[in-house]
């Protein structure tokens, strides 16, 4: 049942027992912060995730420090920078909105919107976000102001929105509460779960770069398998998948978009490292739903257009007539092909395949004289001109990547061994070559 903001005072204060501020306030450390919390002004509250999750006993190690302040907040990160060292970014002028960076933390200050914290406060997206823990000030402690009831929300465990007119106010919240489901566990209540279906075609409204950001932190989350399902069952993402992206989906081994199939997972039973995890999870994840095409449109960078797109593709290959998802099937062309445009993601690729198979395809990737998982040309091309006098050009292109792919299968040496055996290829393939053309 939706619950409307209580604005008596009396209510939103909240003590429990054993004084869950206080606790709360121990727990978040502030002697670690980079900054001291006495440089800043009274009336000064904590808000948003660092908050939740220390309410929910998952705090980190550094959490982000999101601060709502009663003065304007792009000059005060420029003060604390002076005292304190980091770098300010200004993220919002018009709201007076800033972060400040510094060994290691994020520090973002916000200008109180409204009279009061609590009428702040209802302005946020979620009631478990719109919690705040008032800094000490002289004798008094810190106080947790709870005008939406996040607390209750919290104990009964759901997602619950604010209010329409709050989702409505900015579409990417809605997005934002796949991810916030997933990561923590929480069901989205009934009410918000409709509210966010009716709208959810208000999301192409959104800046696509801020849909991307929150796309690539969910595929990144050890969770984000669910906030990708559901994201996808209600509906959000149609506007930007890829046309085959159902297939995918379902045909996949990787309907690792249920949490019993999670990639984290899989990571885990190939024997990747964390930090090749780290890498490959969220590619692996964005691969399942979208190609270069449906990424461009969501403003990405080349860079993740090519290694999203390209994974894609290979996904979609390995699932032809007779691949059945090996790699030792395809053919020649292909499995030089899939080496030259995966050659930094296999791992990725490899969250897909029977764990046998990615253990023998890991640990050949992870050697890196491996001559079919990092290709390289046995000669470089400086010195194929000066010993062949040909010119720069496509065909000297050409030639080095039919000398990459020799020596990929085995049939050339190591790089630079045996230069009369690389030149008797290269002229016998120029000669090949010459004759197609006459």
């Amino acid at each position: 049942m939706h619950m409307p903001p209580d604005p008596d005072l009396d209510s939103i204060v909240t003590r429990p027992p054993g004084d869950q501020a206080e606790s709360l306030w121990q727990l978040l450390d502030p002697p670690q912060w980079p900054i001291s919390y006495q440089d800043l002004p009274q009336g000064t509250a904590l808000v948003g995730g660092a908050v939740r999750d220390g309410l929910l006993g998952r705090l980190a190690t550094r959490p982000d420090l999101d601060l709502v302040v009663p003065v304007e907040a792009i000059g005060l990160a420029q003060t604390l920078a002076r005292l304190h060292g980091g770098t300010v970014v200004v993220l919002d002028r018009e709201r007076s909105i800033a972060r400040l960076v510094l060994r290691g933390w994020t520090v973002d200050l916000a200008r109180q919107e409204g009279a009061t914290l609590a009428a702040d406060l209802q302005r946020r997206d979620y009631s478990i976000n719109a919690i705040a823990l008032t800094l000490p000030a002289g004798r008094a402690g810190a106080v947790l102001v709870d005008p939406c009831h996040g607390l209750q929300d919290l104990a009964a465990g759901r997602l619950r929105a604010l209010s329409e007119a709050n989702l409505l106010d900015d579409p990417l919240r809605m997005l934002r509460g796949m991810r916030l489901a997933g990561d923590l566990g929480l069901p989205i209540d009934s009410q918000s779960g409709s509210w966010i279906r009716e709208h959810r075609a208000r999301l192409t409204q959104v800046a696509p770069e801020r849909v991307l950001a929150e796309l690539e932190r969910m595929a990144a989350s050890p969770s984000g398998h669910q906030g990708l399902a559901q994201a996808l069952d209600y509906g959000l993402l149609e506007p930007w998948l890829a046309g085959d992206a159902p297939l995918l989906g379902a045909a996949l081994p990787l309907a690792a978009l249920t949490p019993d199939q999670a990639l984290a997972r899989q990571a885990l039973a190939r024997g990747l490292s964390p930090e090749e995890t780290l890498t490959a999870l969220p590619v692996a994840r964005l691969a399942l739903l979208f190609d270069a095409a449906s990424l461009g449109r969501l403003q990405a960078s080349r860079r993740l257009q090519k290694r999203v797109g390209s994974l894609h593709h290979w996904l979609k290959r390995l699932q032809g007539p007779g691949i059945g998802g090996s790699l030792e099937r395809l053919g020649e062309d292909d499995r030089f092909a899939l080496q030259i445009d995966l050659e930094s993601d296999l791992p990725a690729l490899l969250l897909h395949l029977e764990a046998s198979q990615a253990e023998t395809a890991l640990g050949r990737w992870r050697d890196h004289d491996d001559p079919l998982f990092h290709p390289a040309a046995p000669m470089d091309g400086h010195s194929l001109q000066q010993q062949l006098q040909l010119p720069a050009g496509p065909l000297l292109g050409q030639l080095l990547h039919y000398l990459k792919r020799e020596r990929a299968m085995g049939r050339l040496p190591a790089q630079n061994h045996d230069q009369a055996l690389i030149r008797a290829k290269a002229k016998s393939w120029l000669q090949e070559r010459a004759r197609e053309v006459a």
